[in-house]
């Protein structure tokens, strides 16, 4: 998962895409990346890292330029390092600087026809740059000197046509402007916002529209699934739906644990998708252990806090901040490393020992992925002095990898892969584990906008959405993402950085 911001302004655009990727930080911790146009001519800064330590004041006086984009990301199947940092850059056709969130699920295949076909070279493994590479080729063989938005809206046609999976992505055009585009299904987000200047109109797009409401600028809407938007260097909006058969079927599991709660996504609150989270998991409670006692409901922070407001509130019980959390260690989800996420989640978390001496105590968290966090705070919970430990997770099992840009573990990973509930409850060593029920699940975020056609919920179900996804794929997907490959391949893009590096100052 990555976080992605491109913005047309009146003046240097810089301080906003800064300000935007800070807004955006939880949606990828590895590395972060700005470039901007002016005069022709890029000026680029990317390199692992925060946001805040990536950008130093005299990276951002030579990011000069009314267009830019920025990314902050993530490692997906365990990939890492500022070769891999984006924006990602071609020269050919006009100068093109691209960010990407999410993944292509037929890359193989395109890094194939890329070179056989296309005869374009590429730099690294990651499909980011596969997807580039395409829009590129794709915009040059028009042979236009001057493109018009006709010409890069049939690009992105084509893109469509030959790219599956999941993607959004924010492009940069030398002198000519930004364009921003998501995958048919729309299963990564992104929107798009305008601010009103002395100079003019300024236009924002970017993945959540947090980032919007930070800078200023209002929400004009979600890209659509398969829409292109391009808005030129003079500040001129032009848009266009670029695929054959869309279809509104976003990511679920952005409401369960990706998005920040103050964003709107596809025209759903993720704040109060969350709170329906909970209050149908508390029904569900209710229902299955109506005598069950509690006598307090404890969030792991952050993201289940809302979830678990509202499960205290159905059932009458006192809400607690039992656990309290150092903000300053990444999330363990998406941390490389079983041995690296065990030590973390100590430093990250530390219990109230008031809140849990001699109490039954229902611990709440969004999701269970590993079962590496959940156990370890039950075993805090047990040292603190609780008599009963219960758990709550507000989405259903997670059973399966993500292969439409959630790094997911491989699929022996997942502690609910091929576990029953009660299997999953032993190993976490609760008194008594419920999951959110899916058709609960889905009902709590088509309530938010009952037009979206449905959504993607494969990590739960299994059923891939783009129809393209085999055993033989997943076979592939869990050689790479277990953690045995994952410290191999860290090792190897460590040693390919240190190279790279060097050459990715602004």
């Amino acid at each position: 998962m990555c976080g992605l911001v491109g913005v047309v302004g009146k003046s240097d655009v810089a301080p906003d895409i800064y300000d935007a990727l800070t807004v955006l930080q939880h949606r990828g911790q590895d590395a972060a990346g700005i470039v901007t146009c002016a005069g022709g001519r890029f000026s680029q800064r990317k390199s692992e890292g925060l946001v805040r330590d990536v950008f130093r004041q005299q990276h951002m006086q030579r990011l000069t330029g009314n267009m830019g984009i920025g990314h902050v990301r993530y490692p997906t199947a365990g990939s890492s390092g500022t070769a891999l940092a984006q924006p990602f850059y071609v020269n050919s056709p006009y100068g093109i600087a691209l960010a990407h969130n999410g993944n292509l699920t037929n890359s193989e295949q395109l890094t194939r026809e890329l070179f056989q076909d296309d005869l374009r070279h590429l730099n690294t493994d990651s499909d980011s740059e596969v997807l580039l590479n395409v829009f590129a080729h794709e915009l040059q063989i028009l042979g236009k000197l001057s493109p018009q938005p006709d010409d890069i809206f049939r690009a992105v046609e084509a893109v469509h046509r030959r790219c599956r999976g999941g993607y959004a992505a924010v492009g940069l055009l030398v002198n000519y402007g930004i364009i921003g585009f998501r995958d048919p299904q729309g299963i990564r987000p992104l929107v798009i916002g305008t601010r009103e200047g002395a100079g003019g109109t300024e236009y924002m797009i970017a993945s959540e529209s947090v980032a919007l409401d930070v800078l200023g600028f209002s929400l004009l809407g979600d890209v659509a699934p398969g829409e292109a938007i391009f808005i030129d260097q003079e500040g001129r909006l032009h848009r266009r739906q670029c695929a054959q058969q869309p279809k509104l079927l976003p990511c679920i599991f952005e409401h369960v644990y990706f998005a920040r709660p103050d964003s709107l996504m596809d025209g759903i609150s993720v704040y109060k998708t969350r709170m329906r989270q909970g209050e149908a998991l508390a029904r569900k409670i209710r229902r299955l252990r109506p005598d069950l006692e509690i006598d307090v409901v404890i969030p792991i922070p952050d993201t289940s806090r809302i979830a678990a407001q509202s499960i205290a509130h159905e059932l009458g019980v006192k809400f607690r901040e039992g656990l309290m959390k150092n903000r300053y260690i990444g999330r363990t989800f998406i941390m490389p490393g079983q041995s690296a996420r065990r030590k973390s989640v100590k430093q990250k978390l530390n219990p109230v020992p008031l809140e849990f001496s001699g109490k039954s105590v229902m611990l709440v968290d969004d999701s269970i992925v590993r079962g590496t966090t959940c156990r370890q705070i039950i075993e805090m919970a047990r040292e603190a002095g609780a008599a009963n430990v219960y758990f709550a997770s507000a989405a259903p099992p997670v059973r399966y990898p993500n292969v439409y840009g959630i790094d997911m573990p491989s699929a022996s990973e997942l502690i609910a892969h091929g576990r029953s509930v009660e299997e999953v409850c032993e190993l976490i060593g609760a008194d008594w584990l419920v999951y959110q029920d899916l058709e609960d699940l889905i009902e709590c975020s088509r309530e938010g906008n009952p037009e979206v056609d449905g959504f993607d919920c494969s990590v739960f179900c299994g059923e891939y959405i783009t129809g393209d996804v085999d055993q033989n794929y997943l076979d592939r997907v869990e050689q790479l993402r277990n953690d045995t490959a994952q410290t191999e391949r860290r090792a190897q893009l460590q040693a390919e950085g240190a190279v790279v590096g060097l050459h990715n100052d602004a």
